[in-house]
């Protein structure tokens, strides 16, 4: 099964204190076999989950960053980072992985939701938050996640009641779960089965979600 190396993290380690244009253009050979690496992972990944779910996309993030708005203007990323998106109207939420030295982490969820979402995820909560905290603490979800995370509003968003009960769950403005992994878990030749553990976690979540954002809160789909 395919593996990030130690020769590849090692070019990643050395890329974070070398992260200018020269460096990187005399060891772009070394990026390119750590590259070809990264998509077999990717792909293997892919494999693993497409046996539990149905993945429609999956993306290998650029190593180029974007650093027109950004103060930080290092040009290169110093991590993998890739992303997997489910197939169709009836399977929401997005898996998420990063690779690299001090900073490997898996997880997925609802990264900035439409307005629209947010209402729906919200107005589900204000009526019955219980289905959700179920979620949230079992068993799998509490060993794999140390707590949801996600930008959150200082008081409760417009058209909400500042003493309702579930105020905590609806000051979010995206809701997601990572999990770290270890440099030496990271490089290990069963990453790609725990990343699979992991987001198996993530499903009830994912599956709590699709299931408010795809129905009114009658519970008449909204998709055909």
């Amino acid at each position: 099964m395919a593996s990030i190396s130690n020769t590849s993290f090692k070019f990643l380690k050395e890329l974070t204190v070398n992260n200018n244009r020269d460096w990187f253009q005399a060891n772009k050979d070394r990026y390119q076999v750590a590259q070809k690496e990264a998509k077999a992972f990717l792909e293997e990944v892919e494999n693993e989950l497409n046996k539990f779910d149905q993945i429609e996309k999956k993306k290998l993030f650029r190593i180029y960053r974007d650093v027109r708005f950004s103060k930080d203007k290092t040009p290169y990323n110093t991590a993998f980072r890739m992303s997997l998106g489910r197939e169709g109207h009836y399977r929401r939420g997005g898996y998420y992985i990063q690779i690299g030295p001090g900073v490997t982490k898996v997880g997925g969820g609802f990264y900035n939701p439409n307005p629209a979402d947010l209402k729906r995820i919200r107005d589900n909560i204000a009526l019955d938050a219980t289905p959700l905290r179920k979620v949230l603490k079992s068993k799998a979800f509490k060993s794999n996640f140390a707590e949801l995370l996600g930008e959150q509003l200082k008081t409760a968003p417009k058209g909400y009641d500042k003493e309702h009960p579930d105020i905590d769950l609806l000051r979010y403005k995206s809701m997601y779960v990572f999990r770290s992994f270890t440099d030496k878990e990271a490089k290990g030749k069963d990453m790609v089965k725990e990343i699979a553990k992991t987001y198996k976690a993530i499903r009830p979540y994912f599956d709590y979600m699709t299931e408010i954002l795809t129905h009114d809160l009658d519970g008449v789909p909204l998709y055909g």
